[in-house]
């Protein structure tokens, strides 16, 4: 009998890790300059959703990071960059419709986060599939505090000008556009492609063409088990 117990405890506590799934989603972002992996966030959901369903589509696959700033931001997404001559003007593209805008205090525009590109409109309406992944450069509380005045109109939390000041990023986009992911392996490859020359129109003159993808939730599971490590690599 206690055989036959301890046998059906083990296998219900088998199938709930198996069945247990991971808090986050994630997809890979693939390039000749290194692949990236990146976290959406449960806190945009419209935002997570849209991606997640454009990335099962194949609809990024082959499409360019057609537009790059160094200490900036790197952005892509756009259907017209596939197979793009290499003196077009992209960044134009998209699909017809827009993504309300999910802005969360808690979310900002430190290094490596994934946010939504858009075009200017009073509703600050995401586009429904540019993206840019932000590189970003560091800041003193000298300029904070400029910024702060000059520009945001609100203050920044503590806890996040310590990330700027360290780690960097773009805060005078903080609750202009919608931040709804990050970057936990691979922040390596922002950099490289951030310093590629470009064009006038801060297109890199060699095409950065990305495949993304939708990590499989066994995929998921052990790289937040690393995550928790603190492996990210």
């Amino acid at each position: 009998m206690m055989k036959k117990l301890l046998f059906i405890i083990c296998t219900i506590s088998m199938f709930s890790a198996f069945a247990a799934k991971p808090k986050n989603q994630y997809v890979s972002i693939k390039t000749e300059f290194g692949t990236c992996i990146v976290k959406l966030y449960n806190e945009t959901p419209l935002h997570r959703d849209n991606f997640l369903k454009l990335a099962k589509q194949g609809f990024y696959n082959g499409t360019l990071f057609h537009r790059v700033i160094k200490d900036f931001m790197i952005q892509g997404g756009d259907p017209d960059s596939k197979n793009a001559k290499p003196d077009s003007l992209l960044g134009s593209g998209g699909l017809k419709y827009t993504i309300p805008a999910e802005f969360r205090d808690s979310l900002f525009h430190k290094k490596g986060v994934l946010a939504a590109a858009r075009d200017n409109n009073p509703e600050k309406a995401s586009s429904s599939c540019q993206f840019y992944l932000v590189q970003g450069k560091v800041f003193t509380d000298e300029q904070l505090n400029s910024l702060e005045e000059k520009r945001l109109k609100f203050k920044i939390p503590e806890w996040q000008r310590e990330v700027y000041k360290t780690l960097g990023g773009t805060p005078h986009l903080d609750r202009n556009y919608t931040v709804y992911g990050e970057i936990v392996q691979g922040l390596d490859v922002v950099d490289r492609i951030a310093v590629l020359p470009t064009d006038k129109n801060n297109r890199p003159k060699q095409d950065v063409k990305m495949e993304v993808t939708i990590l499989k939730k066994r995929e998921a599971k052990k790289l937040e088990k690393l995550l928790a490590k603190g492996e990210q690599g």
